[in-house]
């Protein structure tokens, strides 16, 4: 019976002892604050129109197939949203610069763009035109051929 109560006591302690390992190492059960906490530090963003960005429809072989008319929108904080609008010239000449070298051009006639690369080449060009960590998210919000 006693060897019973202390084989209890022992498995209580290693599975407690485990428990509280794991909460410390994984980051398990401070859930809740600390969502909380990562609310409370996002301040609202705006959306910075880019208007419409004329770009080039490229075949992966370099040929031109095209051009498209794509409106792009870029969420920062809204503390930088004058900054981000001073300097819209400088992210379409960093846009103008890298669409002609990526291959862009989708579907069978090469008229639909690769909106995913294009989001992927708007974000690149972002970092150079604004620095890291300024724009939030980047929206494609209509595509056109032209």
């Amino acid at each position: 019976m006693l060897f019973l109560i202390v084989a209890l006591i022992a498995g209580l302690a290693a599975g407690g002892g485990t428990a509280y390992a794991m909460v410390k190492m994984l980051g398990i059960g401070g859930g809740p604050h600390v969502e909380a906490k990562k609310e409370e530090k996002e301040t609202p963003g705006k959306f910075v129109p880019t208007g419409k960005v004329l770009v080039p429809l490229v075949f992966a072989d370099g040929r031109l197939a095209g051009y498209a008319s794509i409106d792009v929108q870029l969420e920062v904080e809204e503390a930088k949203a004058e900054f981000v609008t001073q300097r819209m010239p400088l992210l379409l000449h960093a846009i103008n610069m890298r669409t002609y070298r990526t291959p862009m051009a989708a579907g069978p006639d090469g008229m639909l763009p690769d909106l995913e690369g294009f989001r992927k080449l708007v974000d690149a060009s972002a970092t150079e035109a604004f620095g890291p960590k300024i724009i939030r998210k980047i929206a494609v919000t209509a595509a056109n051929p032209a």
